[in-house]
């Protein structure tokens, strides 16, 4: 590629990912709670099933984005003169 810059171009990239989730009945309080283990210290609760499992995805797709815009703060700052 002639001419190509030598700062690398950002890319967004959907990816479908697939995570493992424990979903846990809380007969004392009612309803669910939920934790993905493999992002730790995602964990929500939800009243129904439904609830709970809309919850979780919202839960996992903060905790990514916040992961990613920290790798992202990381690589500029290790760029940086």
């Amino acid at each position: 590629m002639s001419g190509a810059s030598s700062a690398s171009t950002p890319l967004a990239v959907d990816v479908a990912v697939v995570l493992t989730a424990v979903i846990r009945p809380e007969p004392e309080a009612g309803g669910y709670s939920a934790s993905i283990p493999a992002l730790p210290g995602c964990h929500t609760q939800g009243d129904t099933l439904d609830e709970v499992r809309a919850n979780l995805r919202e839960a996992a797709e903060g905790w990514l984005a916040v992961a990613h815009e920290d790798g992202v703060a990381r690589a500029a700052a290790e760029e940086a003169p």
